[in-house]
């Protein structure tokens, strides 16, 4: 797929290729410096937490809660898993189709890869009502964000234990 490119499964389903230089929702900070520091904490975030995990998690642990723990830690090392290396084996997807391996390498050193982000999922894209109060009559477009499998773990996990899971780390 051509960076930008998209493949409209429903009018509120939208697969859209893009790749995302930073944080959740495309959030950069420190240019390339800001990059390699965030990829390093994202490693050193999951293995501290995997730790932490190893020391209490017993047998008494709900099912339910070690599957959202799975989610956000599976969805972290997919999106670290990216961030190291997409770059290293893909070219460059700006205006052509990426190839895997390109005889000229990739398109970003160890730790500067991209993430690529591809469910978009736009629920509402309408307008303001034109009598609504400072937005009357301006677009709207409810849950904006694209994204990746990955962060749907993350958020699903984190949402998980929020609503059913909490006691379990009290």
């Amino acid at each position: 797929m051509v960076l930008g490119q998209e493949f409209q499964i429903f009018d509120w389903f939208i697969i859209h290729f893009t790749e995302n230089n930073g944080m959740a929702f495309g959030m950069e900070f420190g240019g390339l410096t800001g990059k390699i520091l965030l990829t390093l904490f994202r490693i050193f975030v999951v293995l501290l937490a995997i730790s932490y995990l190893r020391k209490i998690i017993t047998p008494s642990f709900r099912s339910g809660t070690l599957v959202a723990i799975g989610l956000i830690i599976g969805g972290a090392i997919g999106n670290i898993i990216d961030s190291t290396f997409y770059g290293l084996i893909f070219n460059e997807s700006y205006n052509n189709i990426a190839s895997f391996f390109p005889e000229s390498g990739g398109y970003a050193p160890f730790l500067q890869g991209k993430v690529v982000d591809m469910f978009y999922f736009p629920i509402i894209n309408s307008h303001f009502p034109n009598w609504f109060p400072i937005f009357g009559g301006e677009h709207f477009i409810f849950f904006r964000p694209v994204f990746n499998i990955a962060d749907a773990g993350i958020s699903v996990g984190i949402i998980l234990i929020l609503i059913f899971y909490q006691k379990d780390f009290s």
